[in-house]
């Protein structure tokens, strides 16, 4: 489904990814607008697939994931069976944030959040057990510059 965006609804989501907890009111108040055309802009915006899954941020240091790598993996591995196994040795393992494969020298790119690297070298041990990987590099992030989940929403970015 396609679905025009004009700016009320980029003022509107530009909201909503800086709280998605404020209420309706203050989201229409913010915008310029009342809550039933705000609430039918989120509901179209919902429904054609614009706005997913509404999460909470939770502070990882605080709860004692103090590690964050990046997991640089390269394979000679290609096959379709391969693949699947990966994917879903991935999806299995909570400590993965994130994953792209990649265009260029690696093939693979993992945020991987841990307690220390201890934790980190059990992650590592169950994953190459379960998939035959070629090279693996983990680089230990010493410090978060910026984090962010919002998207640079304005008139011209071609939504």
């Amino acid at each position: 489904m396609t679905v025009r965006i004009d700016a009320t609804d980029r003022k509107i989501l530009a909201e909503l990814q800086r709280d998605a907890s404020q209420s309706l009111d203050e989201i229409a108040r913010q915008v310029g607008s009342s809550k039933t055309p705000v609430w039918n802009r989120i509901r179209k915006l919902k429904d054609a697939g614009v706005i997913g899954q509404q999460t909470v941020l939770l502070d990882a240091e605080a709860l004692g994931f103090e590690a964050c790598f990046f997991v640089l993996i390269r394979t000679s591995e290609h096959e379709a069976d391969w693949q699947a196994k990966f994917l879903q040795a991935l999806r299995d393992r909570p400590e993965v944030q994130e994953a792209h494969r990649l265009a260029g020298d690696i093939d693979y790119i993992l945020k991987v959040r841990v307690q220390n690297a201890r934790a980190y070298d059990v992650f590592y041990q169950a994953l190459i057990a379960e998939v035959r990987v070629h090279n693996v590099t983990a680089l230990l992030s010493m410090e978060e510059i910026k984090s962010t989940t919002m998207l640079p929403l304005s008139d011209n970015s071609g939504a």
